[in-house]
């Protein structure tokens, strides 16, 4: 019934008042101009003959994670397609860049059940693996009326969702109903979602300890390090609001007893570059832009990495690495993807959105957790100081993330039984 009612709303209110929102989106660049269509699903692209498997992931963080199983299916099933769906501009980009052979991008279909049906009527997929936490009614209903199996991968309900949907759980029973079958990324997200209606959920771990190594280009290594030289220096990654002042702080400090220490900062948001260098260089630090092309030089304190799709390049080059969004309450971001190159590994104190992932890395000594940049300032002075702890720490990191990779082929079993 719930589904009913709503994408009754959405079609009545879609020329109304979605249209506008979607507009102001265009306008700010949020939407892809030239591929539009594709999100009132009216593709261009040929759908390929054969088999096809359709993962979609809402934004950079969910497609990135889809890659170990996309190059699983690929060299499992030589005669099956793959179609990756995203809903933003930049993880189209970095899809468009990392997509293997035989494997494709499209935008999402604005949730409205005309764009959605059209959307699938036409893909016609053999199977839909979903990596998204947003459960969008009119797509889910438009792929369940098609009897194709849509199954949840790594599945992630957080206490604050569980307790929403538990006050609303005749509406998650309607929608988990549309699964075929539910994998939580622990079992406790496993148990929550058997609560809140799935029929068939299970926990075969969590797919992110399974990534593919990030691309690196070695020509943009060779000229970085070259600018560089032989400077310590230390990534702050996937940084938010408020936190890459704060680290400028702490390195600002740093400085004064390692004098030519350098710091990167990778934004979690790129297009906050400029402004962030703006904020920095009021300490009075010497700030590059890598966006503008700014070189690296002896007197530069901070470089602002505020590109997509080099991340590899920064793990890398880098031996310490801070990750951001945990320094402030937004949870943290990915910290398996350092580990996997073998960096030490630094968090804040707001991991909430790592919980089973942090408790199984601090089990095995794989990460660092500090609470405030006091703490980040005496544990960064001992990593740059002492070289055979920086190399345990790296070890550790690196052992534990290895150690994780082996959930990969659970859940590619469990994902034969329906290609």
């Amino acid at each position: 019934m719930f589904i009913k009612i709503y994408n009754t709303l959405i079609t009545v209110l879609y020329p109304l008042v979605i249209k506008r929102y979607i507009n102001k989106r265009k306008e700010n660049g949020k939407e892809d101009i030239k591929r539009f269509n594709e999100r009132i699903g009216r593709p261009v692209h040929k759908r390929p003959e054969g088999k096809l498997v359709w993962l979609h992931g809402a934004s950079v963080g969910e497609s990135v994670s889809m890659l170990p199983l996309i190059q699983k299916i690929i060299e499992t099933y030589p005669d099956v397609y793959v179609m990756v769906t995203t809903g933003t501009v930049t993880s189209a980009d970095v899809m468009n860049k990392r997509l293997p052979e035989r494997a494709f991008h499209q935008y999402i279909p604005i949730d409205n059940p005309m764009f959605t049906t059209r959307f699938v009527k036409y893909w016609s997929p053999d199977v839909v693996l979903w990596f998204e936490s947003e459960f969008w009614p009119a797509m889910l209903s438009s792929i369940k009326r098609k009897n194709i199996p849509l199954i949840l991968i790594n599945g992630r309900i957080s206490n604050k969702s569980f307790k929403r949907w538990q006050q609303f759980d005749f509406i998650s029973k309607e929608l988990l109903a549309c699964f075929t079958l539910c994998l939580g990324q622990s079992e406790e997200d496993a148990y929550r979602l058997k609560v809140l209606g799935a029929s068939n959920a299970l926990c075969l771990g969590n797919l992110k300890y399974s990534g593919l190594p990030l691309p690196i280009d070695k020509d943009k290594k060779e000229e970085i390090t070259s600018e560089i030289k032989e400077r310590p220096l230390w990534l702050a990654s996937s940084t938010h609001d408020d936190e890459e002042i704060r680290l400028a702080k702490a390195h600002q400090r740093l400085l004064e007893t390692i004098p030519d220490l350098f710091l990167i900062i990778a934004p979690r948001h790129p297009n906050r570059g400029a402004e962030i260098k703006e904020k920095i260089k009021t300490l009075g630090l010497n700030v590059a832009l890598r966006s503008a092309n700014e070189k690296i030089t002896d007197k530069t304190n901070v470089y602002i990495a505020d590109t997509i799709g080099e991340m590899g390049l920064w793990y890398e080059i880098a031996n310490i690495v801070f990750i951001g969004g945990s320094l402030i309450p937004h949870g943290g971001q990915n910290f398996m993807e350092p580990s996997r190159v073998r960096d030490a590994v630094i968090v804040g104190p707001y991991m909430h959105n790592f919980t089973d992932a942090m408790n199984r890395a601090k089990k095995a000594d794989g990460i660092m957790q500090i609470n405030d940049t006091v703490e980040l300032e005496e544990l960064l002075s001992q990593l740059l100081q002492n070289k055979e702890l920086l190399e345990a720490k790296r070890s550790l990191a690196y052992n534990w993330a290895t150690g994780e990779a082996k959930v990969l082929d659970g859940i590619m079993n469990k994902v034969k039984e329906y290609i």
